[in-house]
């Protein structure tokens, strides 16, 4: 058996450990999601953790580690008569991100079941985890109803297996435990919600401390058990604090005060419902505990808040989470001893001055008054005559800020994929409406009752039967046929040349890329963003799952220079193939948006027009937003869109019905051709 690392012998990250800790003292706060950048110990904490877990008394033979003090009266393995027991430690049962259903809640035999009546079931990992810990690295990255069996199990403390009538439950109480890299993605807000404390992890940036990281792991790796055995001491320590916090935890009196600072800070930060009072209230105990004092002070609830909150307060996934520590303080100072509490904030709101700023929130500086040389007025001409911008030539000009945001409506590729789950296109997967029946492929999941039932009926005679079961063999088995949603690649191609430098029409533009960043957010597709200006052009964004890296960048998007519209296709085709070699059931949406002009280079428009014809080969969906302006217009936009094989919409219709609405064009003209 591998020796942990031990968890005192991590370095830094005090709010980390002590999130942890708090938890270990209090399993009702409710776990913790760890977030950071990769390589800052997010996993080797969580998982040195488990070693500090006092020990469980737990029912001999009994899979479901019921406690033999009140043993689970439905446990499958039951019912338990008092006797034996046996202690053990404290599981750490990790789910990894591509596990299955069964896997997660456990295999039921259908076949078993039908033919004998016999519920024989195999526990998974929710049994496993069941008082300890569930462990789930990248928790960002699990599929859509793998978290939703976790949000059952979390809000009910039992695991429900069902089959066609035929089901199993038990207890399933345990400690939630996530890590994620948030440049990965986003959590969907049902899941971020379930977990009691969040926590930022970074790398120091302290030499000395970073020296002593190293040190302390290479002495690991050489000598894992002696390591552990110098720490032994320390960890014995912790150990013991845990198991006295423990003890003190009921004694710990939470006053009329504290609730009142709890509920005052909750309502000045304007978090949903009420869960982030409960939790607040019960980190502020265990942090009492863990002091060794049996009252929560005032300081114990500003750590709580500090805890509990910033991912509560997250309004769309371009905010960044955190809290305003100051106005926490006055918050606390407001409402501390008895005042009058009339709850009031002289506060305009809880964004403070990053709420005027667009869906970026802290996504970094991009000023509409940038010097141009003119002060940067947000009202100059977008484009003089003939719709090319004013000095619009090789220079490079600074970021323009993106336009607010809008609902977009439901994009979606044509025909049935059988891509990642999300909630976009339409697609054959193992959740969501019934359409018909088949064959299983390997193990049966979801049996199509009626199908088997036929396919077994007109066998009976021959098979001997004489009771009233039904007699049922391994080739009478129907797997259910389901289609659902799935999650596309919503791959942008953006020309950022000078014709396009014009800050009201670029502003315009970003605003429409933000609102399907949202949209894709919601619909948990992938995203990537190539460029093209100057002599070439580049992948801002491989495709990924983050929409604030996606958001990010394109504000930072600068512009200027020739047209080199044909490199920026052929870029984003190189993109789309590799893509379909990583993934190969994932379909695409490709958005260019580009005024149409081509330049620099021998035979610029022949050699885009060229590219362009890679992608309806392809038959890759395609929308083409066409920002050419002004009273002359060219209409190169449009031949590009035909070249395509999509549809071109122009910037002020964009603006209008948005970018999504022009998908049901797009699959009008598949469909036609």
């Amino acid at each position: 058996m591998t020796t942990p690392f031990p968890f005192t012998a991590v370095v830094g990250q005090d709010d980390l450990r002590l999130a942890l800790l708090l938890n270990a003292v209090s399993p009702a706060v409710g776990g913790v999601l760890v977030r950071g950048e990769k390589g800052t110990a997010k996993s080797t904490a969580v998982r040195a953790l488990s070693a500090l877990m006092p020990e469980l008394d737990v029912v001999s033979g009994c899979r479901f580690s019921c406690d033999p003090g009140s043993p689970d009266p439905a446990c499958p393995d039951g019912p338990h008569e008092p006797g034996a027991f046996e202690t053990r430690p404290a599981r750490m049962v990790e789910l990894p991100v591509g596990a299955s259903e069964d896997r997660l809640v456990g295999a039921l035999d259908i076949e078993r079941a039908l033919a004998e009546g016999v519920k024989a079931f195999e526990p998974g990992l929710l049994a496993d985890a069941h008082r300890g810990i569930l462990y789930v690295d990248e928790v960002n990255l699990l599929h859509d109803h793998l978290v939703d069996l976790l949000l059952d199990a979390a809000a009910m403390g039992a695991s429900y297996v069902e089959r066609e009538g035929v089901s199993v439950r038990h207890a399933s109480k345990f400690l939630l435990v996530g890590t994620m890299n948030p440049e990965e993605g986003e959590l969907r807000p049902q899941l971020l919600d379930r977990f009691g404390l969040t926590v930022e992890v970074a790398a120091s940036r302290e030499p000395d401390q970073r020296v002593e990281v190293v040190r302390r792991r290479l002495a690991y790796d050489d000598d894992p058990a002696g390591f552990a055995a110098r720490w032994a001491g320390e960890e014995t320590a912790v150990r013991q604090r845990i198991a006295a916090a423990r003890e003190l935890l009921p004694r710990v009196r939470l006053g009329d005060g504290a609730l009142r600072q709890i509920a005052a800070t909750c309502a000045a930060f304007e978090v949903d419902g009420m869960r982030a009072d409960i939790v607040m209230a019960r980190t502020a105990t265990a942090l009492a505990a863990w002091a060794g004092r049996t009252d929560v002070l005032a300081e114990d609830v500003r750590q709580a808040a500090l805890l509990a909150l910033p991912h509560r307060r997250r309004r769309n996934p371009f905010d960044a989470p955190g809290l305003d520590e100051d106005r926490l303080d006055e918050t606390l100072e407001q409402f501390s001893g008895e005042g009058d509490g009339d709850g009031g904030d002289d506060d305009p709101g809880p964004d403070g001055p990053d709420g005027p700023d667009g869906p970026g929130g802290g996504g970094g500086p991009a000023p509409d008054s940038a010097p141009d040389g003119d002060g940067g007025s947000a009202a100059r001409p977008e484009a003089g005559e003939g719709g090319q911008p004013q000095g619009s030539g090789s220079r490079e000009q600074a970021p323009t800020r993106a336009a607010q945001p809008f609902r977009t409506k439901v994009l979606s590729v044509p025909g049935v994929g059988e891509g990642a789950a999300g909630r976009r296109s339409r697609a054959r997967t193992e959740h969501g409406r019934t359409t018909g029946a088949r064959r299983p492929r390997g193990a049966l999941t979801k049996l199509h009752l009626a199908a088997t039932v036929l396919a077994a009926a007109p066998h009976q005679r021959a098979r001997g039967r004489s009771g009233p079961g039904l007699v049922v063999r391994r080739d009478d088995l129907r797997q259910a046929a389901r289609e659902g949603r799935e999650g596309n690649l919503v791959l942008f191609v953006v020309d950022a040349s000078g014709s396009m430098a014009a800050r009201q029409r670029m502003g315009a533009v970003k605003g429409a890329v933000l609102s399907l960043l949202l949209d894709a957010y919601q619909r948990r597709d992938k995203v990537g963003l190539v460029t093209f200006r100057g002599a070439s052009a580049e992948v801002a964004l491989p495709p990924t799952s983050s929409v604030d890296a996606a958001a990010a960048r394109l504000e930072s998007l600068p512009t200027g220079g020739r047209t080199p519209l044909a490199a920026g296709l052929l870029r984003a085709h190189e993109v789309l193939r590799v893509e379909r070699l990583r993934d190969p059931a994932r379909r695409a949406l490709v958005v260019v948006v580009t005024d149409g002009r081509a330049t620099g280079g021998p035979e610029p428009v022949a050699l885009a027009g060229r590219a362009a014809r890679l992608f309806a080969a392809d038959g890759v969906a395609s929308v083409v937003v066409d920002c050419e302006a002004g009273p002359v217009r060219l209409g190169l936009a449009g031949r590009l869109a035909g070249e395509l094989g999509g549809t071109a919409v122009t910037l002020q219709e964009l603006r209008a019905d948005s970018i999504t609405g022009l998908v049901r064009e797009v699959q009008g003209d598949r469909r036609a051709a």
